[in-house]
């Protein structure tokens, strides 16, 4: 019996539990660090969790269709309308193409998942035929989002490995990420700042 196919293994990036998981912790600790409620905390991570479901029907248009599908199965659990909306509404404004923020939980969400940039999430493992999404991804070997709530500054701290990649490269690729972030953090009200290899950018 041959293996089953996975949409992974066609080169993406990886979605899997690793990056959800990320996500998910993020976007609550964004929410919790400036003080929203509990309540509000738990579903930005539940939100984060959920938010590339949409990836099982197709990558294309995954935000809109992942966040169909997570409104059905919260409806299932028993979850009241208000707060599977506000979910539906993460999810579906996530994708940089086609979204934006559009409340405190899809600000967090969106913060949460375009600071997910890091070798682990390359899938190809033969460097000879890296793109420059796994070219820029791979030799990215730290990245961290920090929270200063005081300040009320969201900062994404990456390292990149320049041998690899020049940092021009990482924008020519995430420019639109880095705005929609921009823009995420003024929703909240929070300045975004960008650092890399330990100068800020942004």
């Amino acid at each position: 019996m041959g293996r089953k196919n996975n949409w992974m293994d066609f080169g993406y990036t990886e979605h899997s539990h690793r990056h959800i998981s990320i996500v998910s912790k993020r976007a609550g600790e964004i929410l919790e660090k400036l003080g929203y409620a509990e309540r509000t905390v738990e579903l930005a991570k539940i939100a984060g969790y959920l938010h590339d479901i949409g990836n099982c029907v197709n990558r294309t248009d995954h935000a809109h269709s992942g966040a169909i599908l997570a409104y059905d199965i919260l409806k299932d659990m028993g979850m009241p309308v208000n707060e599977r909306t506000e979910i539906m509404m993460a999810i579906g404004n996530h994708d940089e193409n086609t979204g934006t923020a559009v409340s405190d939980i899809s600000a967090a969400l969106i913060l949460a998942d375009k600071s997910d940039v890091h070798r682990d999430r390359v899938t190809n493992k033969n460097l000879s035929t890296f793109d420059i999404h796994d070219r820029v991804n791979y030799a990215v070997t730290e990245a961290k989002l920090n929270i200063d709530s005081e300040k009320r500054i969201v900062t994404l701290d990456l390292t990149i490995d320049t041998k690899l990649c020049p940092v021009l490269d990482y924008f020519e690729i995430f420019m639109q990420r880095t705005m929609m972030s921009k823009y995420a953090a003024k929703y909240l009200k929070i300045w975004f700042e960008l650092v890399i290899n330990g100068t800020k950018l942004l």
